[in-house]
């Protein structure tokens, strides 16, 4: 009994001994406490693989917030770690460059790292490439951009067009409106025709509703302001009002659209394309050095490419930038066009409303998460990035991280309007006048039942006779006096 007691006494002492050990060498392991203080490092415990992670600072895929990490990548890089369960330690990317071929034939950046086996993984936003691809292995791409051209608004202003209160409505829906008011005129016009309770005395009253005064009155109704004459019939008011309410809300859409127009200055951007930009004398221009869109250029066939590609060799002291971060600073600062990932500068103009990316948009490519050529993560981690896109995430933490921080007018969202965007109101204005005619002609037909009764003729003829006669059909006139005279002989 004494033999076992001592036996488990020394059993004790020896366990606590070793936990103490433990946890001094934890305290004096550097790399024991850069591990991630997440739900991920509990792994270890779990025997779970560690992966090294390369990054690069830039906002907003990886940013330093205090002793951590965050921002896309970071979000992006947890959920893979969840799904493939694998707990992960996260470097910045000694170099501060995303990686290229230096003049040795090494690489540089986030590629090098992964080529001398000093990381396993690089997840930021590092392009697809032909040449990198070549080295290192690429999962399914998790973002989708191409290569714009950032601009400050003030530096790329013009002159506004003499017609620029044109610009709102679009020329189809400017032919539209026009067709619009000639056929509510004209309705306006034959409908007063047409109503006996406008119109009483056809042969010995003067009608006020002319085709001139119609006009007249569909352009008071545009400007909101009365005109005359007033309609008395119920067909001819039925016609007024819905005009009248046409007109409301397409003045409502084209004050709503001028003032986007006047505010986002759109329209007002002179370089709209690449070429643009190479034909301007008043801007330089420039992009990341060593980055994928500069070799881009470099490789390009297109001739416009290619000056572009020329001019920044021969200015690359000048023109070219080490990091994003100054890029944008150099774009707000001076007379400078950055070229680079319009997801960045979607980015950078929603944090500064004093920004703009132009239009067009080139070289369609995408992000993804760089490993070895013979690493085994490859595939799984292209199957998880295929996942988290089809269940929503990747939308869901696109939208978290660009959320724009300014109230502004995007050139991607204003244009001018289509007739399409005002479909239902020119159908609403189309139900309102044949609504208004067939008003006029039941006014007429139960004015014409109770002529016929009490001349007693036929409903039909006294019907078109007063058509005839209201619409100065002569020869149909006469011969219809003709036919009566000779049934009364």
């Amino acid at each position: 009994m004494d033999k076992s007691l001592h036996f488990t006494i020394c059993m004790v002492t020896a366990v606590l001994l070793l936990r103490e050990s433990s946890q001094a060498g934890e305290e004096n392991n550097p790399e024991a406490l850069a591990e991630p203080k997440s739900g991920f490092s509990r792994g270890a415990a779990e025997g779970l693989p560690t992966l090294t992670v390369t990054t690069i600072l830039e906002d907003p895929y990886v940013m330093v917030r205090g002793a951590e990490l965050e921002g896309y990548c970071m979000d992006l890089l947890g959920a893979l770690a969840g799904m493939l369960r694998f707990q992960y330690r996260v470097k910045v990317v000694g170099d501060g460059q995303y990686g290229a071929v230096a003049a040795g034939g090494n690489w540089s950046g986030m590629i090098g790292e992964i080529l001398r086996r000093e990381a396993d993984i690089a997840v930021a936003p590092l392009t697809v490439t032909s040449a990198r691809e070549e080295v290192v292995s690429f999962t399914t791409p998790f973002l989708q951009t191409g290569i714009g051209i950032l601009l400050r608004k003030d530096t790329a202003s013009q002159d506004v067009s003499f017609f620029h209160f044109l610009s709102p409505f679009s020329k189809e829906t400017w032919t539209a409106l026009l067709f619009a008011y000639l056929l509510t005129c004209f309705c306006l016009f034959l409908v007063a025709r047409l109503s006996p309770c406008e119109w009483n005395e056809p042969k010995n009253e003067e009608n006020h509703f002319t085709f001139l005064n119609s006009l007249w009155f569909g352009a008071g109704a545009l400007a909101l302001q009365g005109a005359t004459p007033r309609p008395q019939a119920l067909s001819v008011r039925v016609i007024a009002v819905v005009w009248w309410l046409f007109t409301l809300a397409l003045l409502a859409a084209y004050i709503a659209n001028f003032t986007a127009l006047l505010s986002s200055g759109s329209e007002q951007l002179p370089i709209q394309t690449f070429e643009d930009l190479v034909k301007q004398r008043n801007l330089e221009f420039g992009t990341l050095e060593g980055s994928s869109t500069f070799y881009y250029f470099k490789n390009s066939k297109n001739p416009i490419h290619q000056m572009i590609y020329e001019y920044m060799e021969k200015r690359r002291e000048h023109v070219l930038v080490k990091t994003y971060q100054e890029a944008v600073q150099r774009v707000m600062d001076s007379n400078y066009a950055f070229i680079g990932e319009s997801i960045s500068q979607d980015l950078a103009a929603a944090r500064h409303c004093n920004l703009i990316r132009a239009p067009e948009v080139i070289g369609a490519r995408g992000f993804g998460i760089a490993t070895t050529q013979a690493s085994p993560w490859t595939k799984p981690l292209s199957i998880a990035v295929l996942k988290l896109r089809e269940s929503g995430d990747l939308d869901y933490l696109r939208n978290k991280w660009w959320e724009s921080s300014c109230l502004r007018h995007s050139r991607e969202r204003w244009g001018p309007l289509e007739p399409p965007a005002l479909g239902g109101l020119f159908l609403t204005l189309g139900i309102g006048l044949a609504l208004g005619l067939l008003a006029a002609l039941a006014e007429l037909s139960s004015s014409s039942r109770r002529a016929a009764a009490h001349a007693k003729k036929s409903c039909c003829s006294v019907f078109t006779e007063e058509i005839c006669t209201r619409l100065r059909i002569k020869g149909t006139t006469r011969q219809s006096q003709e036919t009566s005279g000779k049934a009364n002989a």
